[in-house]
């Protein structure tokens, strides 16, 4: 016990370390390439006044991150426990989706890049690739666990495996959608790394599952780094996440849930994800259906938030406070699992 405890705090505790010093060095390099951030012109008017701050800043949690997994992970990879590797990597193909989503689009100085069918393409070539992995180093199963009811829906592996790569492609461009005013997206993800944390935790100390040691140091490591991160990312924003941030933690997210061998967790941690991509969705059919009306006064919903009056401090302590107690809700409809095994 007292082991786990202590070795997250420290990969916590690096993480934050290392996440935040990179930072000092990474932004003003960020600057010297020109890599400046594209504002959308039918955005808020006044996100105009952050045209060319830097973006791709989430190369300094992800490095973050990957340093301290490596290194405290040392002696089990040595060993052959590679499931938080292969979560790694698994999130860091999707980091490497977006950087060239965000290279494209410094490049040509506009806020667009890959197109949307090269994206989704390369996502779920990704997805099915992660999967693959998990089913074959036996931790993934295709009973469907429903937290908070005890039950589990088994399910032929052609329909989990369909099912499962729809929930990541879906999950990863929720949290894309997600970050899209100063901190929001680290300051959701944040708590969910917490749950993450919390439960491989309780996993390895009940099911004495040792892919769950690694799994918890990986998830303290990035909560940490995450922390790190809005040390330069909260509001005003010195550095943006860009699509290589956003897109590594909607893959980390959803390797962490699957990894734990329970995809349908993302529902309650991810709730503003959900409602995030909900609220884009709804605008879009609404908007067509009545050949110009709208639901939302911009859609997604912090954009709406911030029309009404919100400022971006107020949308990120609430909407991570949401989260948070989502997260805290989730925790006992994981523990009913843990319990029934």
């Amino acid at each position: 016990m007292e082991s786990i405890v202590g070795r997250s705090i420290v990969a916590l505790v690096a993480g934050f370390i290392i996440s935040a010093l990179l930072g000092k060095s990474l932004i003003p390099a960020l600057r010297r390439l020109k890599a400046g951030q594209s504002i959308k012109e039918d955005g808020p008017t006044w996100h105009m006044a952050k045209q060319g701050t830097p973006t791709m800043g989430g190369i300094m949690f992800i490095a973050a991150t990957a340093i301290v997994v490596l290194v405290l992970n040392i002696q089990d990879i040595m060993a052959g426990e590679l499931t938080a590797v292969v979560v790694l990597l698994f999130a860091g193909v999707f980091g490497v989706i977006g950087f060239l989503d965000d290279y494209a689009k410094v490049k040509k100085k506009e806020n667009t890049g890959l197109s949307a069918s090269q994206k989704f393409l390369l996502q779920l070539a990704a997805a099915l690739c992660f999967l693959a992995l998990l089913r074959s180093m036996g931790i993934l199963s295709p009973n469907l666990y429903v937290p908070f009811f005890g039950v589990e829906l088994h399910l032929p592996w052609v329909v989990y495996l369909i099912f499962a790569a729809l929930v990541i492609t879906g999950s990863v461009n929720a949290v894309n959608i997600t970050d899209g005013i100063d901190g929001l997206a680290a300051g959701v993800t944040l708590p969910v790394c917490a749950f993450f944390a919390c439960s491989f935790g309780y996993a390895y100390l009940h099911w004495q599952r040792q892919e769950s040691l690694g799994m918890t140091l990986f998830a303290a490591a990035l909560c940490g780094a995450l922390a790190g991160f809005l040390v330069h990312n909260f509001y005003p924003a010195k550095v943006f996440m860009g699509d290589t941030g956003s897109l590594f933690l909607g893959g980390a997210v959803c390797g962490m849930a699957f990894a734990l061998d329970m995809p349908l967790i993302l529902i309650p941690v991810g709730i503003i994800y959900i409602a995030e991509t909900l609220s884009d969705i709804i605008q879009i059919f609404y908007f067509k259906a009545t050949h110009g009306k709208r639901i939302f006064r911009m859609a997604p919903l912090h954009h709406h938030l911030e029309l009404g009056g919100w400022s971006e401090k107020k949308l990120v302590f609430t909407f991570a406070g949401i989260t948070l107690v989502f997260c805290v809700l989730a925790y006992f409809g994981v523990m009913g699992r843990f319990s029934a095994l």
